[in-house]
């Protein structure tokens, strides 16, 4: 399971100010506890920042670099603010991300295009949101063969079918979990993933049902979560239904998650 931490994100209030105030021991310590928690990549988000992210977006890239020894997720659908920080990041980054939006798909594609660079592959297009499994399967099928034609290695990509939220419509959440299996079946060598906190949108105890929905991701395919991997039950779950599902060679994985007494198992 590959984990992007999703906490170092201008929207959180106090992320917000640190990056405002340029704080950059706040932003280390969120950084460094995310990957010692498990997260293979750090997101960095400096949207709020209307005319300034791509200089805030770059710093946040070297302050999280400094402090780790992770890849970055570059979470802008921005140009300017991806080159910008692609060109102070070291190793190989993850963009998140680009859709089949003709707009965001045609200023992102020529950045993305014959790189290593790892992207997400948001199912969204000009004709909005997906609702079913079908629909999302042909907008994943366009964008698949869009990136993969403009030579973006079929194991970069990182399918995210959206989540939306159960509240408003009962079948959102069987809609998307088909389509995580339908995605991994029709496209060999395709990942998937996903943010999933909008599924609980609106509705009470939101952690246990995302983490519900996180085990049943899993059971379909899922193979990458944007979460915030301090969430020491989330962690444990995803550790679990990983064994369960067969990725977990001995069942070691789990064994030294339990041992180690860091997850709340």
């Amino acid at each position: 399971m590959l984990i992007v931490g999703e906490l170092i994100n201008a929207s959180r209030k106090a992320i917000g100010e640190a990056i405002r105030a340029q704080d950059a021991e706040a932003v280390k310590k969120v950084a460094i506890d995310q990957r010692e928690a498990g997260a293979n990549f750090i997101d960095v988000n400096a949207g709020i920042f209307v005319g300034e992210e791509a200089k805030y977006l770059q710093w946040l890239v070297k302050t999280v670099q400094e402090a780790t020894n992770a890849p970055c997720c570059i979470d802008s659908p921005d140009p300017q603010a991806v080159h910008a920080a692609l060109s102070v990041h070291k190793g190989i980054a993850m963009i998140n991300s680009i859709s089949l939006e003709k707009e965001r798909f045609d200023a992102l594609l020529p950045i993305i295009a014959g790189t290593d660079l790892k992207v997400v592959a948001l199912c969204m297009s000009d004709e909005g949101m997906p609702e079913t499994t079908a629909q999302r399967l042909s907008v994943a099928d366009r964008l698949i063969n869009g990136l993969v034609q403009n030579n973006v290695p079929i194991d970069n990509i990182y399918v995210d079918p959206l989540v939306q939220p159960v509240a408003t419509n009962k079948d959102f959440g069987i809609e998307f979990l088909n389509a995580i299996a339908a995605i991994s079946t029709e496209f060999k060598g395709v990942h998937t993933m996903c943010g999933l906190s909008n599924i609980s949108y609106g509705l009470p105890n939101r952690k246990f049902i995302n983490q519900a929905f996180a085990i049943m991701a899993i059971a379909k395919g899922l193979d990458g979560l944007i979460i915030n991997p301090l969430d020491k039950r989330m962690m444990a779950n995803l550790i679990t239904a990983e064994t369960l599902v067969g990725r977990d060679d001995y069942c070691s994985n789990y064994l030294r998650a339990f041992r180690s007494q860091v997850f709340e198992f």
